[in-house]
């Protein structure tokens, strides 16, 4: 199977290189921000915005013109091309939301502001390339990562994966670059374990509670990676703040600070990771609920523990991992009853208040914890099959900013001549 998918590398560069590469930040700030004024100026005389196209001719009419402007060569053109086509993509979904065709409400585009944005671009023609502990990136030359590059490599030089785009970030002091990446998986005719199923029950106490076909109760605790960090997040903060504005030990307040988010977002997202592999290599079928994460975000004394546990993003890796292992994700309905209704008769009680961790039935007299009672509730529905997610379809993985999704049926991947990766990487194949 043919899919989309991102390979990310912490970069080792020298202080000139990281100059640069702050450099190269600043430029795609400074042509969101030019972008989005002359946007901004135009739909209030014509009642209409500049596309990607448009604002990319403007561009290279108006840098030749304004001396103020002399600076821009120093960069990358992708930089200043791929800010305008995520202004022109930031747009159409504004409008979109404000029209009702997507879920969720966005709100306009906002300035960015070197203090308040993330530092970010990205390359999407040129070469790009990795070898080893380095990786090469147009304009910039070969980098140096922290780590070995040898999984991505091997791939690229099988003929089994394709460069598309390279995004470069900065995440606390450290920066990386993401490289998305045209990668032909192997397909797996049937699943390693066929017929198996396991059903998943999200929770506050534990991160996974989950009952498989054979009536085997799977319970991993969260790691939860900010609870267990408060303390000293507390500590950075009251540095941070008592510092002096502007100062060098303010500075490096904030860097500290930011570090310790970075840390427990990497502690999060390695423990789904782990966990989210496991269910999918192991059961042929996962069913989970389809969580209101937004509403529950809203009580504020379960918000801090939810968030911790990252329930979105544990569905989303489960979404795509269970196609890479041939097997079917199932997502129960929102308003399926699995923490009220008794797994052993069926009987269903009207209220169940949230302090109630043991669920005690009135009928048959079973006695379970809440969450293994909603797993062996939602085990049951991977028999009728509810709705399936991962579809090979266009909209199961995203594509590239501005573009449409491309679909991971075999022979629908375009050819290298079609994308701005280098000439000399082979064509993915089967």
């Amino acid at each position: 199977m043919q899919v989309t998918q991102a390979y990310r590398f912490a970069l080792d560069s020298t202080p000139a290189r990281r100059r640069a590469l702050a450099s190269h930040a600043g430029a795609a700030r400074f042509a969101w921000n030019w972008a989005l004024a002359a946007c901004t100026t135009r739909h209030k005389a014509e009642g209409k915005w500049w596309s990607a196209t448009e604002l990319h001719r403007l561009w290279n009419q108006t840098k030749k013109t304004d001396p103020t402007l002399g600076w821009w060569a120093e960069n990358s053109k992708c930089v200043y091309q791929e800010a305008f086509r995520d202004l022109d993509r930031a747009l159409r979904e504004f409008v979109r939301s404000r029209n009702g065709a997507r879920k969720g409400r966005l709100g306009f585009p906002r300035f960015k502001k070197r203090s308040q944005c993330r530092d970010s671009f990205r390359f999407s023609t040129g070469v790009m390339r990795c070898a080893g502990r380095t990786v090469a990136l147009p304009r910039l030359g070969t980098v140096a990562t922290h780590e070995s590059t040898r999984k991505l490599t091997r791939r690229l030089d099988n003929g089994t994966a394709r460069i598309l785009s390279a995004t470069v970030s900065r995440t606390a002091d450290r920066w990386h670059v993401s490289f998305t990446v045209h990668v032909e998986r192997p397909a797996p005719a049937r699943h390693a374990r066929p017929g198996s199923a396991v059903g998943v029950d999200l929770g506050v106490t534990t991160l996974l509670t989950g009952v498989a076909d054979g009536g085997t109760v799977i319970e991993i605790p969260g790691p939860k990676a900010l609870r267990t960090r408060l303390r000293k997040l507390a500590r950075l903060s009251r540095v941070h703040a008592r510092a002096q504005p502007g100062s060098a030990n303010r500075a490096k307040a904030a860097a500290r600070l930011a570090r310790h988010h970075a840390r427990v977002t990497h502690v999060r997202t390695d423990t789904l990771h782990k966990v989210t592999s496991a269910l999918a290599a192991r059961y042929e079928t996962v069913v989970i609920e389809d969580l209101n994460v937004t509403g529950m975000l809203a009580n504020r004394r379960l918000a801090r523990a939810i968030a911790d546990q990252g329930f979105g993003q544990a569905r989303r890796m489960l979404t795509y991992k269970t196609g890479w292992n041939a097997g079917t994700l199932l997502i129960a309905d929102r308003w399926f009853p699995s923490s009220k209704t008794c797994s052993d008769c069926g009987r269903r009680k009207p209220n169940l208040a949230l302090s109630e961790r043991v669920y005690r039935c009135g009928g048959c007299g079973l006695v379970a914890g809440r969450d293994v009672n909603a797993a062996r509730n939602l085990l049951v529905l991977a028999a009728s099959g509810a709705e399936s997610p991962n579809a090979c379809g266009g909209d199961v993985r995203p594509g590239l900013a501005g573009r449409s999704p491309a679909k991971q049926e075999p022979g629908t991947t375009p050819g290298v001549g079609e994308t701005g990766t280098a000439a000399a990487q082979a064509t993915a194949t089967r």
